[in-house]
């Protein structure tokens, strides 16, 4: 499974982990991804889709 959002297409982001002595180390930031069952395009469907589309609307839960 790909970490992307199925529906705005959030993907992982590259950062650093800085430290006291600003040593720097490559990170990656992950979204917030769940698995919902979800209508998509009139069917019930389990899609993986971050927390800010749940919370916006754009997710339709299923019944």
């Amino acid at each position: 499974m790909a970490r992307k959002c199925e529906i705005c297409g959030k993907k992982p982001m590259v950062g650093n982990h800085v430290s006291h002595a600003h040593n720097v180390n490559k990170r990656r930031f992950n979204p917030n991804l769940q698995s919902v069952r979800a209508l998509k395009e009139g069917r019930t469907k389990r899609i993986v889709v971050c927390t800010s589309c749940i919370k916006s609307g754009h997710v339709v839960k299923a019944p």
